[in-house]
């Protein structure tokens, strides 16, 4: 099992009390904390090697394209992808997923044709392909929920069909912590003749990830989610799929040539990475990969397990506590969105600040999930690699003093 108290010396922000309080952290689904070696990573290109990269030929510009393609070739790795060129790097997971909206969808899904997704998803996997079928004259289908918060394998098999195009499902809830069977998904998808992609921005962070076992064609996810800085995302599409696809911005480093008639474009990926890219931040990527890496993803994820399965065993002592989502811990991520009788989310939110934890409060980007849950917001307390078992007493005690405050 992992470390937890020497894992928590390499987290600076760590090493601080909140309102008087050890800062106990549990707010990794919404971001997670960084360790040192990928701060150091951004010091260290500012002070070492900031250039722009894939343009000149001086000795700081092709040091600083050897690290940035290097994270590219990291994250296939770490992703199981064959193929670095099948990796573009974007902002975010919301970033990827309008990326293949507009190059992909734009080009392929007409009047007529249906996007199927669920009503677990967060946000950034509905809302653009909303967008998309206002502009295609397309429909977007929502698979339904069982009671247990797994999505309906039946509701999904019904709703595809000859029409759909695209199937976009997340692989982990962020709110519910179900691990959805997504190969089976996938296999649905492609005997229909849909392509499939995967939000995976809560499962790459936290359990072994092999691109080629999802069955997907397009993957998804955020370095911030996975202990890397913000502002770098991940879209990973299977080899051919993206030299189908038109770009998603033009400007430079995204061109071949440039006429007053026309411009011709890049080879992938470079061509859907327009202008001066995020550097710095992609090269720590790297580092919180690297990082990661040494921790060892089974072992992540068997921390996690373990971790979640008492957390959820504890607060379930607590009289009138209701947790949404499956029950069994090894079919669920790191994630407990929980209910306190009586006293609104943002107020334990509040209360449980007051003792130094941070949780999450709100519809979590999810307001269709909230209305099948048919509540307004939960609390949410979401573990990584730096959580262990003294970091639930905390959020015990904060819940108690919450319920004895609103009594």
């Amino acid at each position: 099992m992992l470390d937890i108290e020497r894992l928590r010396e390499d987290f600076p922000i760590l090493h601080q009390r909140v309102n008087g309080h050890r800062l106990v952290y549990l707010d990794s689904a919404a971001t997670t904390q960084k360790p040192r070696a990928v701060i150091d990573a951004l010091v260290n290109y500012y002070e070492t090697s900031n250039a722009n990269i894939h343009r000149g030929i001086h000795t700081l510009a092709q040091r600083a394209t050897e690290q940035y393609e290097g994270t590219r070739a990291k994250v296939a790795r770490f992703i199981g992808a064959s193929n670095p060129e099948d990796v573009v790097f974007t902002r975010n997971t919301t970033e990827s997923i309008n990326l293949v909206a507009h190059s992909w969808g734009d080009r392929f899904i007409g009047e007529g044709d249906e996007i199927v997704i669920s009503q677990m998803e967060h946000h950034s996997n509905i809302v653009p392909w909303q967008l998309l079928a206002a502009r295609a004259g397309a429909a977007v289908r929502f698979a339904s929920l069982t009671p247990d918060g797994h999505l309906d394998v039946d509701s999904l098999r019904a709703l595809i069909g000859p029409r759909t195009k695209l199937v976009s499902l997340m692989h982990m809830s962020n709110v519910l912590g179900t691990i959805n069977p997504v190969a089976e998904f996938a296999e649905m998808a492609h005997r229909a003749g849909a392509l499939f992609l995967l939000d995976a921005a809560q499962s790459v962070p936290h359990l072994p990830f092999d691109v080629r076992a999802t069955g997907a064609d397009f993957v998804a996810f955020s370095a911030h989610k996975m202990l890397g800085p913000t502002g770098v995302g991940v879209l990973w599409a299977r080899e051919g799929l993206l030299e189908e696809m038109d770009p998603f911005m033009g400007g430079g480093d995204m061109i071949a040539t440039v006429r007053e008639e026309a411009s011709t474009w890049a080879e992938v990926p470079h061509k859907f990475e327009a202008g001066t890219p995020n550097i710095a931040d992609v090269i720590a990527l790297g580092a919180a990969i690297e990082y990661l890496e040494a921790l060892g993803m089974d072992e992540v994820r068997r921390h996690e397990v373990a971790l979640t399965a008492y957390a959820m065993d504890t607060l379930e002592r607590i009289p009138g506590l209701a947790i949404h989502g499956p029950r069994d811990p090894e079919g669920r991520g790191g994630v407990v969105s929980f209910e306190v009788p009586g006293v609104h989310p943002h107020d334990m939110a509040t209360i449980a600040d007051g003792h130094g934890v941070a949780i999450r409060a709100g519809h979590h980007c999810a307001q269709l999930l909230m209305r099948q849950l048919r509540v307004p917001a939960t609390s949410r307390a979401s573990f990584s690699v730096y959580n262990g078992e003294d970091d639930i007493a905390p959020l015990v005690e904060a819940i108690e003093h919450a319920r004895k405050v609103f009594a």
